[in-house]
Protein backbone atom coordinates (compact mmCIF):
# COMPACT_ATOMS: atom_id res chain seq x y z
CA UNK A 1 0.00 0.00 0.00
CA UNK A 2 1.45 2.99 -0.55
CA UNK A 3 1.18 6.56 1.50
CA UNK A 4 -1.86 8.15 -1.08
CA UNK A 5 -3.93 4.67 -0.56
CA UNK A 6 -3.09 4.71 3.25
CA UNK A 7 -4.70 8.27 3.77
CA UNK A 8 -7.42 7.48 1.15
CA UNK A 9 -8.71 4.62 2.98
CA UNK A 10 -7.83 4.91 6.53
CA UNK A 11 -10.74 5.34 9.29
CA UNK A 12 -11.50 4.82 12.74
CA UNK A 13 -11.57 1.42 13.91
CA UNK A 14 -13.28 1.25 17.45
CA UNK A 15 -13.68 -1.94 17.67
CA UNK A 16 -11.27 -4.96 17.33
CA UNK A 17 -11.27 -8.83 17.27
CA UNK A 18 -9.93 -10.46 20.78
CA UNK A 19 -6.45 -11.34 18.96
CA UNK A 20 -3.14 -10.09 19.70
CA UNK A 21 -0.57 -8.04 17.38
CA UNK A 22 2.65 -10.08 16.35
CA UNK A 23 5.65 -8.23 18.11
CA UNK A 24 7.33 -7.48 14.64
CA UNK A 25 3.60 -5.66 13.55
CA UNK A 26 4.04 -3.64 17.04
CA UNK A 27 7.90 -2.76 16.69
CA UNK A 28 6.63 -1.35 13.37
CA UNK A 29 3.94 0.47 14.46
CA UNK A 30 6.27 2.45 17.18
CA UNK A 31 9.03 2.64 15.14
CA UNK A 32 6.53 4.87 12.46
CA UNK A 33 5.97 7.08 15.84
CA UNK A 34 9.38 7.53 16.63
CA UNK A 35 10.85 8.00 12.83
CA UNK A 36 7.70 11.04 12.83
CA UNK A 37 8.53 14.44 11.75
CA UNK A 38 9.00 17.03 14.76
CA UNK A 39 10.01 20.99 14.70
CA UNK A 40 12.98 21.79 15.37
CA UNK A 41 13.70 17.77 15.09
CA UNK A 42 12.77 17.90 19.01
CA UNK A 43 11.32 14.60 19.32
CA UNK A 44 9.31 16.23 22.24
CA UNK A 45 7.82 12.30 23.30
CA UNK A 46 7.74 9.11 24.79
CA UNK A 47 5.92 6.10 24.56
CA UNK A 48 4.06 3.81 26.76
CA UNK A 49 2.67 0.55 24.65
CA UNK A 50 0.15 -1.07 26.56
CA UNK A 51 -1.19 -4.97 26.35
CA UNK A 52 -2.57 -5.67 29.68
CA UNK A 53 -6.07 -5.70 29.49
CA UNK A 54 -6.57 -4.80 33.07
CA UNK A 55 -4.78 -1.78 32.58
CA UNK A 56 -6.23 -1.32 28.89
CA UNK A 57 -9.47 -1.21 30.50
CA UNK A 58 -8.47 1.44 33.71
CA UNK A 59 -7.27 3.52 30.91
CA UNK A 60 -10.44 3.20 28.94
CA UNK A 61 -12.56 5.19 31.85
CA UNK A 62 -9.99 8.36 31.54
CA UNK A 63 -12.07 9.64 28.73
CA UNK A 64 -15.53 10.18 27.69
CA UNK A 65 -14.78 8.85 24.18
CA UNK A 66 -12.00 6.26 25.37
CA UNK A 67 -14.07 3.44 25.74
CA UNK A 68 -12.33 1.51 22.68
CA UNK A 69 -8.99 1.03 24.77
CA UNK A 70 -10.51 -1.43 26.60
CA UNK A 71 -11.13 -3.68 23.58
CA UNK A 72 -7.56 -3.00 21.58
CA UNK A 73 -4.91 -5.09 21.53
CA UNK A 74 -2.31 -2.63 21.50
CA UNK A 75 -2.66 0.93 23.33
CA UNK A 76 -0.02 4.07 22.75
CA UNK A 77 0.16 6.24 25.03
CA UNK A 78 1.77 9.46 23.93
CA UNK A 79 3.53 11.59 26.39
CA UNK A 80 4.63 14.61 26.20
CA UNK A 81 6.63 17.85 28.21
CA UNK A 82 4.16 20.37 29.22
CA UNK A 83 2.78 21.91 26.04
CA UNK A 84 1.96 25.17 27.46
CA UNK A 85 6.01 25.72 27.03
CA UNK A 86 6.26 25.33 23.61
CA UNK A 87 2.88 25.40 21.46
CA UNK A 88 4.43 23.14 19.03
CA UNK A 89 4.60 19.87 21.64
CA UNK A 90 0.97 19.01 20.56
CA UNK A 91 1.25 19.07 16.82
CA UNK A 92 4.42 17.08 17.29
CA UNK A 93 2.76 14.34 18.95
CA UNK A 94 -0.21 14.38 16.35
CA UNK A 95 2.32 13.71 14.12
CA UNK A 96 3.81 11.04 15.51
CA UNK A 97 0.25 9.26 16.46
CA UNK A 98 -0.84 9.72 12.90
CA UNK A 99 2.48 8.46 11.35
CA UNK A 100 1.61 5.32 13.72
CA UNK A 101 -1.66 4.92 12.90
CA UNK A 102 -0.91 5.17 8.68
CA UNK A 103 1.79 2.16 9.59
CA UNK A 104 -1.05 0.47 10.90
CA UNK A 105 -3.16 0.96 8.59
CA UNK A 106 -0.58 -0.76 5.79
CA UNK A 107 -0.60 -3.60 8.39
CA UNK A 108 -4.14 -4.42 8.47
CA UNK A 109 -4.46 -3.04 11.97
CA UNK A 110 -7.55 -0.62 12.62
CA UNK A 111 -6.69 2.48 15.36
CA UNK A 112 -8.53 5.24 16.87
CA UNK A 113 -7.41 8.17 18.98
CA UNK A 114 -8.77 8.48 22.64
CA UNK A 115 -8.49 12.20 23.94
CA UNK A 116 -7.70 11.63 28.00
CA UNK A 117 -9.61 13.92 29.92
CA UNK A 118 -8.37 13.05 33.41
CA UNK A 119 -4.44 12.97 33.26
CA UNK A 120 -4.15 12.56 36.65
CA UNK A 121 -6.05 9.45 36.16
CA UNK A 122 -3.80 7.99 33.85
CA UNK A 123 -1.10 8.71 35.62
CA UNK A 124 -1.82 6.60 38.61
CA UNK A 125 -2.92 3.69 36.32
CA UNK A 126 0.49 4.40 33.68
CA UNK A 127 2.48 5.76 36.47
CA UNK A 128 4.62 7.69 34.04
CA UNK A 129 6.99 11.16 35.81
CA UNK A 130 5.18 14.30 36.94
CA UNK A 131 7.11 16.02 34.52
CA UNK A 132 5.31 14.28 31.36
CA UNK A 133 2.03 14.45 30.28
CA UNK A 134 -0.95 12.31 28.36
CA UNK A 135 -3.40 14.12 26.09
CA UNK A 136 -3.69 11.19 23.96
CA UNK A 137 -3.75 7.66 23.92
CA UNK A 138 -4.39 5.24 20.38
CA UNK A 139 -5.95 2.29 20.40
CA UNK A 140 -4.74 -0.91 17.82
CA UNK A 141 -6.50 -3.59 16.49
CA UNK A 142 -7.42 -6.00 13.79
CA UNK A 143 -11.33 -4.87 12.70
CA UNK A 144 -13.93 -6.82 14.73
CA UNK A 145 -15.30 -6.95 10.72
CA UNK A 146 -13.16 -7.18 7.66
CA UNK A 147 -15.86 -4.58 5.98
CA UNK A 148 -13.95 -2.19 7.86
CA UNK A 149 -11.03 -2.62 5.93
CA UNK A 150 -13.39 -1.56 2.95
CA UNK A 151 -16.10 0.78 3.26
CA UNK A 152 -15.50 4.56 1.87
CA UNK A 153 -14.19 6.98 4.11
CA UNK A 154 -15.65 9.83 3.29
CA UNK A 155 -18.33 11.28 1.55
CA UNK A 156 -17.99 12.55 -2.03
CA UNK A 157 -18.19 16.25 -3.36
CA UNK A 158 -17.26 18.91 -0.74
CA UNK A 159 -15.28 22.14 -2.02
CA UNK A 160 -11.77 22.81 -3.02
CA UNK A 161 -10.22 26.20 -2.59
CA UNK A 162 -7.74 27.27 -5.08
CA UNK A 163 -4.53 28.98 -2.96
CA UNK A 164 -2.34 31.55 -4.64
CA UNK A 165 0.56 32.81 -3.56
CA UNK A 166 3.20 35.97 -4.11
CA UNK A 167 6.22 35.13 -6.17
CA UNK A 168 9.43 37.04 -5.47
CA UNK A 169 8.26 39.44 -8.44
CA UNK A 170 4.94 40.04 -6.21
CA UNK A 171 2.33 38.39 -9.13
CA UNK A 172 0.38 35.68 -8.07
CA UNK A 173 0.33 32.36 -9.15
CA UNK A 174 -1.81 29.24 -8.76
CA UNK A 175 -0.16 26.46 -6.41
CA UNK A 176 -0.68 22.69 -7.55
Amino acid sequence: MNVSDAIRTKRAVRQFQDKPLPEEVVRKILNAGRRSQSSKNNQPWQFIAIREKSVLKALSETGTYAGHLAGAALAVAILVPDPDERFQTLFDAGQAAAYMQLAAWELGVGSCLASIYEPEKAREILGYPADWQVRICISFGYPWMKECLARRPRKAGGKLWMKWCIGISGRQRKVD
